[in-house]
């Protein structure tokens, strides 16, 4: 299985405690997914933040005609530094996504790694 990583940071300009408070609402996914996605929440098993254990169903739109449910686990989670999602049903064979937060030079960073691996091997 060939797989990909994806690595991305980003400074933010508040407080780790309010990006903790945002980030870790999963309700605030559709607003940080890029539109054309067109992200949707179905079920997240208990309102509220982030907590390992964690499930959570939506769709997306992965093409003009081809919208897929996807559910992920959130498996570990330390607030207010980082939480991991993985993928239990969805597009990908491999899905693994860590957010995290931490302070670098007296600045506020988030960091983004996603580990996946595409569906039908070669394809």
């Amino acid at each position: 299985m060939k797989m990909y990583h994806l690595k991305n940071q980003l400074p933010i300009k508040t407080t780790q405690e309010i990006a903790w408070r945002f980030l870790s609402n999963p309700k605030n996914l559709g607003s940080i997914t890029p539109k054309e996605v067109e992200f949707k929440i179905l079920n997240i098993s208990k309102d509220g933040d982030t907590y390992a254990g964690q499930i959570i169903e939506y769709t997306i739109r992965l093409s003009r005609f081809m919208r897929v449910n996807w559910v992920t686990e959130i498996t570990h989670c330390q607030a207010p530094n980082y939480f991991i999602d993985e993928q239990r049903f969805g597009p990908y064979k491999f899905w693994h996504h860590q957010h995290w937060l931490s302070m670098e030079n007296g600045h506020l960073v988030m960091h983004d790694e996603i580990t996946y691996a595409m569906p039908f091997g070669w394809i």
